[in-house]
């Protein structure tokens, strides 16, 4: 949550430009850009009863947008307004992950990574009414290779996402595979006027209270019947991930 929202919005914009006009300029044929879920799914008083899809945008002028949100929506808008104006002919494809999970390469995680590390390591005292739609970060290579080299694909956005999950659900699930090894995951729903009152003191929480409840259901229909694509079992995905968070790898 940076002071100033440019700090994350302005390289997001101005990067993605860079990239389009240099692959451009050097003749290159497809880009894929990786946008994210959050330029397609914030913006709507209650998403709780709608299926987002390609369709979608999210208005970065919605109540219910962080910086980040915010940069994604704007890069990727910023992204297909320039395709036109480029020098030279460019496919440009953006593919749309929720959020990425799965096998870790080091310890310098990203803040998705960090929700399953938080609730092995015990630092969450219980589950709060967060949810949120996963894709295996091996299921979003393999749709990122389909889509650079699929024909259909050039000029198309394509969701990355399986199922829409609740902490309590990720919680549920490391328990029941890793017994245990995942006895400090919290068993206890956090009630969310508790939730908010942490948010008081708390500025990663407090970033994120307008997601308690929602429900932001996405469609991956598309990948699937044009690229043949899929995606794994959350359960796999959790216990490939793990294994970076075993107290030995400390």
């Amino acid at each position: 949550m940076p002071k100033n929202p440019d700090d994350l919005i302005v390289p997001a914009r101005e990067g993605t430009l860079n990239v389009m006009r240099a692959a451009a300029r050097a003749s290159v044929q497809r880009v894929v850009q990786t946008s994210a879920a959050a330029a397609i799914f914030y913006g709507r008083d209650d998403p709780n009863s709608h299926l987002f899809t390609e369709a979608d945008w999210t208005d970065p002028a919605h109540k219910d947008n962080v910086p980040y949100t915010r940069s994604k929506t704007i890069a990727e808008r910023a992204a297909w307004a320039e395709l036109p104006k480029l020098t030279r002919a460019l496919e440009w494809v953006a593919i749309n992950p929720g959020l990425v999970l799965g096998p870790v390469l080091d310890k310098d995680s990203s803040a998705s990574v960090q929700i399953v590390a938080k609730l092995l390591k015990g630092e969450l005292p219980g589950l709060p009414r967060f949810s949120y739609p996963v894709v295996d970060v091996r299921d979003l290579a393999d749709l990122e290779v389909r889509a650079m080299t699929a024909p259909q694909a050039a000029g198309q956005r394509y969701i990355a996402s399986g199922p829409f999950v609740s902490m309590s659900e990720i919680a549920k699930v490391l328990r029941e595979r890793l017994g245990d090894k995942a006895k400090k995951v919290p068993t206890r729903q956090l009630p969310d006027w508790l939730v908010r009152l942490v948010g008081l003191f708390d500025g990663e929480v407090r970033g994120q209270l307008f997601e308690l409840g929602k429900v932001r259901r996405l469609s991956s229909a598309k990948a699937e019947q044009q690229l043949g694509w899929s995606c794994r079992p959350i359960d796999e995905t959790l216990m490939t991930q793990r294994a970076a968070w075993r107290p030995s790898a400390r």
